[in-house]
């Protein structure tokens, strides 16, 4: 056992009271989402979190996964049983299509489940993410015969799934991608070439592992518009479908990382010999909008890992904090250091950014759901822009925030925090990945203003603010005994902050929209996220205790949006005139 206890109650709150999962499974296709069988579901979820995974945690940082001069990667004791339990239970399998053995549940269902095993190890969880987005990749743009063969492995889990795209001369910039795939008579291709920071690449849980490739074709034109997608199994299926003769791929080494160290991040080699034997999906050079539908669900699912992170971090700081004795309390008696006011708005600070961290990501998989279920084109449409729009603000805000709140947790240790023998140093250390990789957090604000703020000429984003500003009206018209009205006046500014930085960054140049880019950033997801929370203190059966997260959110982060406009519009000619100056000194 581990001392993790997942918060269903706030978990199932989230999903009805600030999410709407009752409207979503009233969706067509969802017929069989009863309540009490989801209630029953991740009641399961939890208990599997914190029983079987959460154990493994502190093992997976201490050990890690090895690499063999076999190239065979061996990760955590306990990491494979585990896992073993994990396709035995089907969890793998709750959002996929029935067709190939999936539950057939909403994203908003599994987000909520991801946070649980997410918050239980993040290392481990980091498998079945990948596994689960080359599902979504698969079932959108595969053939027949590859949904047929590779589906149902993949959705139960029995085999697992990577992403590749990362060269060592290829990050960011995924144009500059080299690996070459030629292709055969018999309708296959060869690859060669070199994939680094491959998540699970290489591994002991399954036996086979699927990997989807970016690669160039001969004659493909420069850039991402000459890549194309290509399934690289591990193992070459035979005749029965079953994993045969090993393919010419393999893990040359795996990265020694500042932490989830139980995660091998592998550097592959494709084609020692005459090329790792691969299939293209779909056409050629349209891979990168193929693998846009595995990053966007993987974004939405490393939003997911800042609020984990930060849940785990926050359980561990509460419980140090109502043990350890120091000090006096204002009145003068010896207290546990949660009693000291410095130490309780830390504590605070935690608990209600990781609400309306939570309640921006349930809505963001909601969004997610109606942009693929609404029977109505423009609700929809709708949706889908919604999805557009909250999905780079989930991703970076979240998981900037989860490594501050990680800090805010080791912080409220004191220095027993920066002893790793207490555990919260991992966290962390964990977190910190989270802003990096599926599109570094600058990527994401670039993103929301290069690309997202231009939907419908900023209609979509109108929209959002929309809705925020009615949530002011909202509290505007509660009983002012429920005490919101700070944080009725707190959103209204932070709304009428953004509002004016989205039509200032509409008319602005290229070159100052992006200098602005990521403070807008924060602004447009503080404002989002604090009123998913006010939305929640607001709800039906709400606790009174909503009210004072709102309230505390409000006064301390909500607050702080109308003075981010200046970082939004002020400060690209500095920009510009530094890496002449400042900074070329």
């Amino acid at each position: 056992m581990s001392d993790l206890r997942v918060d269903l109650d706030e978990i199932k709150f989230n999903l009805r009271g600030v999410a709407d999962l009752d409207g979503v499974a009233a969706l067509p296709g969802f017929e069989h989402v009863e309540a009490d069988l989801v209630d029953d579901l991740l009641a399961e979820a939890a208990r599997f979190a914190e029983e079987v995974i959460a154990p493994l945690n502190r093992d997976g940082d201490l050990i890690g996964a090895r690499h063999g001069d076999d190239g065979q990667v061996v990760t955590t004791p306990g990491f494979a049983a585990a896992y073993a339990a994990y396709v035995e239970a089907g969890w793998g399998a709750v959002t996929a299509d029935p067709d190939y053995g999936g539950g057939g549940f909403p994203h908003l269902v599994g987000a909520a489940i991801e946070e649980m095993i997410t918050t239980a190890s993040m290392a481990w969880s980091l498998c079945p993410l990948l596994t689960q987005g080359a599902v979504a990749l698969l079932s959108a743009f595969g053939s027949g015969e590859q949904k047929a063969l590779y589906l149902p492995r993949l959705v139960s889990g029995e085999w697992t799934g990577t992403m590749n795209l990362t060269e060592p001369e290829a990050g960011s910039d995924l144009g500059a991608v080299t690996t070459r795939a030629v292709p055969r008579p018999d309708g296959s291709y060869r690859l060669t070439g070199t994939k680094i920071f491959i998540t699970y690449g290489e591994h002991d849980l399954a036996p086979n592992i699927v990997h989807m490739v970016l690669a160039r074709t001969p004659g493909a034109p420069p850039g991402t518009k000459g890549l194309s997608c290509f399934i690289v199994p591990k193992h070459l299926p035979d005749s029965d479908g079953e994993p045969g003769a090993r393919n010419d791929v393999r893990c040359v080494s795996i990265e020694h990382k500042l932490g989830i160290h139980a995660s091998p991040t592998c550097v592959m080699s494709y084609g020692d010999g005459d090329g790792a034997v691969g299939w293209l999906i779909g056409a050629e050079n349209d891979g990168m909008r193929y693998m846009f539908k595995m990053m966007n669900l993987a974004r939405l699912s490393v939003g997911l890992e800042g609020v984990a992170i930060a849940e785990r971090s926050y359980q561990q700081a509460l419980a140090y904090a109502r043990q350890r004795r120091q000090g006096r309390a204002p009145g003068g008696e010896p207290a546990a250091i949660i009693e000291h006011p410095d130490v309780a708005r830390m504590l605070l600070d935690m608990r209600s950014t990781i609400c309306a961290m939570r309640g921006l990501a349930y809505r963001n998989a909601e969004a997610l759901d109606r942009a693929g279920r609404e029977p109505d084109p423009d609700a929809r449409r709708a949706a889908d822009e919604r999805a557009a729009l909250l999905t780079p603000l989930t991703k970076a805000w979240a998981t900037d925030t989860g490594c501050e709140l990680a800090g805010v947790g080791l912080q409220v240790h004191g220095g027993m925090g920066y002893v790793e023998e207490t555990g919260s140093a991992q966290h962390y250390r964990d977190a910190r990945i989270a802003p990096i990789y599926e599109g570094t957090n600058g990527i994401q604000a670039i993103d929301l203003v290069s690309r997202k703020l231009a939907i419908r000429d900023g209609g979509a984003a109108a929209d959002l603010l929309s809705d925020a500003a009615a949530t002011v009206e909202a509290l505007a018209a509660a009983d002012r005994r429920a005490g919101l009205d700070p944080v009725r006046r707190h959103l209204r500014a932070a709304v009428t902050a953004t509002a004016q930085a989205t039509r200032w960054l509409l008319r602005a140049s290229p070159e100052a929209r992006l200098a602005g880019a990521a403070p807008y950033l924060e602004m447009l997801a503080v404002t989002t996220a604090g009123a998913a929370l006010a939305d929640g203190a607001l709800a039906r059966g709400s606790a009174a205790d909503r009210a004072v997260l709102a309230r505390f959110f409000a006064s301390n982060r909500l607050a702080r949006v109308p003075g981010r406009l200046a970082a939004v519009t002020e400060p690209g000619p500095d920009l510009a005139a530094a890496t002449r100056g400042v900074l070329a000194g």
